[in-house]
């Protein structure tokens, strides 16, 4: 231990006189391997080694670079850098995720723009001769000096077109057409003036051999096509389905059965309707949907029923309640039915086009009426005066008036703005309401082209199927906001606001409404096949039936009957509910 305090004593000595001393008083004996390392090395004659300089001057070649380095990413420098040092070369390793894109320099968001001091209009010349013609000025090369060298991008086109521009290559305007010289003015006969012809003009338009013989083809398919549709009334034929038309008296079927337990002869109502309960019988013969149904007039002993498969059929609605006869004379989807006052005649309307009068009890077809457009609705006038004439909403948005003895359309009403969709007698059938695909109630006087009432409201809806209530009050409209509306029938035709009906769903689709005949309650189809019951007081539903698996299209209350309902479907069935 006292060997290294005194190796430190002397280390430090030379430096300072007062260690000096105190190492002359010291009397200890110095061990002088350790102090070897302090001493300077003694010179052998085998081996000598330099003294080594541990920070040497070294002779530079170039200027090293001084000074802070700036981060090219920098957006912002807090100092006044000098020029070199803001544009000195980037150091440092490149970035490997760059792409070639990315580590290109860029002043701006679509890559280096070079400033270069460009007039407005030039710039803009440059740039659309660029964009049209794919070469434009380099705007680097001195303009006074020019070269094929001077332009950028497609420099074959520069040759090709002496460089011109956009604006300088524009074609010039060509001469005016002459025309023939006008005459002069004062000569009424021969001026021509402004209407003069051109010299150049052509005056035939006659087509070339070869046109021709395209135009004459596309003539003769078009007729040929005409032809199929407008020459398609299809032939009528009817099928009996009951062993004998006449019974032992020589009654047909039309005559009205006295033994069914009901007075159907008679005038009155009943007195008190009930709610039908239950399905006491199914129609079926139809193949498709079933799109209307109409009892016989006044006691309803049958009921004629139309289809998507182009047929009709007429059914018993009581005893055996047998399918009678079936009329088939359309080729397409039969779309509404209607008798006359006495039942021996209907009306049938088809997407066919045709309108055709019927005679119930032979099945034969009388006659065939149409204009070539298809009808939605046909009525009979009701009058006993008129049953010659009868009227149909056609899909051209007019209501066509026949006269069925003459076949001749005798009146057009021609107001509406959409296909029509209903038409109802009201006021002791002097008068009648029509319902459009306008969204529109219009009121006409029989026989005048004008309508003298017209309903629309912002609010109201398309109302595809209205019925009249047994007192001729009122009329019932399915509304396609999925509510029945009613509007009174007599001078006013004012919406009762009081009576709304609503709680089934019916958007879509004409579902029929009907009243029971003591004007207690209203039923309606809906578009899931149920068959709703409201109460006309106070406008409760009261009763819902699952009545068909398709949509209900329509319901019937019988007129002489407290509780039956006849419905029919787009599944094809007709059902009887009592």
């Amino acid at each position: 231990m006292s060997a290294t305090i005194a190796s430190l004593v002397s280390y430090g000595s030379g430096s300072d006189s007062e260690n000096e001393s105190e190492s002359n008083t010291s009397p200890e004996k110095v061990d002088p391997d350790a102090m070897a390392h302090l001493k300077p090395l003694q010179s052998r004659p085998t081996m000598s080694l330099a003294v080594l300089d541990s920070a040497p001057e070294v002779a530079v070649k170039e200027a090293v670079e001084t000074g802070t380095h700036l981060d090219p990413s920098l957006k912002e420098v807090n100092y006044n850098p000098t020029y070199e040092t803001m544009f000195a070369p980037e150091f440092g390793p490149v970035n490997p995720y760059k792409s070639q894109q990315m580590a290109a320099p860029r002043n701006m968001l679509s890559g280096y723009a070079e400033a270069a001091h460009v007039n407005d209009f030039m710039f803009e010349q440059q740039r659309r001769t660029f964009s049209t013609y794919g070469y434009a000025l380099d705007p680097s090369v001195d303009t006074s000096q020019l070269s094929c060298n001077s332009y950028i991008g497609a420099v074959d086109e520069a040759e090709k077109n002496k460089g011109l521009t956009v604006f300088e290559a524009g074609s010039k305007k060509s001469e005016k057409r002459k025309k023939v010289k006008g005459g002069d003015a004062g000569e009424i006969d021969n001026f021509l003036g402004p209407w003069a012809k051109y010299t150049d003009e052509k005056d035939g338009a006659k087509p070339s051999e070869e046109e021709q013989k395209e135009l004459d083809e596309i003539t003769a398919k078009r007729q040929k096509k005409g032809r199929n549709e407008e020459d398609a009334p299809a032939e009528e034929k009817t099928i009996l389905h009951v062993k004998d038309m006449y019974d032992y008296q020589g009654r047909s079927y039309l005559h009205i059965p006295q033994d069914v337990g009901i007075n159907l002869r008679t005038v009155d109502i009943p007195d008190k309707c009930y709610l039908p309960k239950k399905q006491i019988h199914v129609w079926s013969g139809h193949t498709k949907g079933v799109s209307a149904i109409r009892l016989f007039p006044a006691s309803g002993h049958l009921l004629l029923s139309c289809s998507m498969d182009c047929k009709i059929k007429l059914w018993e609605v009581y005893n055996e309640r047998r399918c009678i006869r079936t009329f088939i004379g359309h080729s397409k989807a039969v779309r509404d039915i209607c008798f006359n006052n006495t039942g021996t005649q209907f009306l049938s309307a088809a997407y066919d086009r045709y309108i055709k009068l019927w005679d119930t009890e032979t099945g034969k077809c009388i006659s065939p009426f149409t204009n070539r457009k298809v009808p939605y609705c046909v009525k009979f006038n009701p009058d006993e005066d008129k049953q010659n004439l009868f009227v149909a909403g056609m899909s051209d948005k007019k209501i066509v008036q026949w006269d069925v003895r003459t076949g001749e359309v005798v009146q057009e009403y021609d107001r509406h703005l959409g296909a029509v969709n209903t038409i109802t007698f009201v006021d002791e059938n002097r008068r009648f309401v029509s319902t459009s695909d306008d969204k529109s109630l219009r009121v006409w006087e029989w026989d005048i082209p004008v309508d003298f009432k017209y309903i629309a409201e912002p609010s109201m809806h398309s109302m595809p199927a209205v019925t009249l209530s047994p007192n001729g009050k009122w009329l019932a409209c399915q509304s396609m906001d999925n509510q029945i509306l009613i509007f009174g029938a007599q001078n006013r035709f004012r919406l009762n606001k009081k009576k709304i009906f609503k709680g089934h769903m019916v958007a879509g689709y004409a579902c029929q409404v009907d009243f029971s005949p003591d004007m207690s309650y209203v039923v309606s189809g809906d578009a899931d096949g149920k068959l709703n019951i409201w109460d006309w007081k106070t406008t409760k539903l009261y009763h819902r039936i699952k009545a068909h698996d398709k949509v209900c299209i329509s319901a019937l209350w019988h007129p002489h009957e407290t509780s039956k309902v006849i419905t029919c479907g787009w599944d094809g069935q007709i059902k009887l509910w009592d």
